[in-house]
C-alpha cells in the first residue's frame, strides 16, 4: 500500500558528505514515526535514525552528531543528511515507519559506500 523511493546514495571518499531523500506515498505521512536503517553485507538491518510525528529525533550512538534527520510533510519525504562518513557507514539505506517495518514493506533503498 505504502510505496518508499529512496534516492541520493553513491559512492563517497571517507570524511564526505550524502543526503539521502526518501519520498513515501500515505496518507498518513505526518502523524507517522519515519526512520532510516542501513544493512551492510552480511548484518542485520539496524535502525540508525528516527523522527517522531512531533520532529522529535533519535539517533544510533555510531551516526550522532554526523546525520542528521528531517521530514516535510507538506511534500511527504524524509531525508538523511550524512556529513563525516566512515567506511563503516558503507550499507544500502532504507528509509520506512513503524507498520512498514512491522509487516515488512520495504523499498528499493539506496546504495551508500564510503572509500577509506
Amino acid at each position: 500500500q505504502v510505496q518508499l523511493v529512496e534516492s541520493g546514495g553513491g559512492l563517497v571518499q571517507a570524511g564526505g558528505s550524502l543526503s539521502l531523500s526518501c519520498a513515501a506515498s500515505t496518507t498518513i505521512f505526518s502523524i507517522s514515526t519515519w526512520g532510516w536503517y542501513r544493512q551492510a553485507p552480511g548484518k542485520e538491518r539496524e535502525l540508525v535514525a528516527q523522527i517522531f510525528r512531533n520532529g522529535t529525533t533519535n539517533y544510533a550512538d555510531s551516526v550522532k552528531d554526523r546525520f542528521t534527520i528531517s521530514r516535510d510533510n507538506a511534500k511527504n519525504t524524509v531525508t538523511l543528511q550524512m556529513n563525516s562518513l566512515r567506511p563503516e557507514d558503507t550499507a544500502v539505506y532504507h528509509c520506512n515507519n513503524l507498520w512498514g517495518t512491522k509487516y515488512n514493506n520495504w523499498g528499493q533503498g539506496t546504495q551508500v559506500t564510503v572509500s577509506s
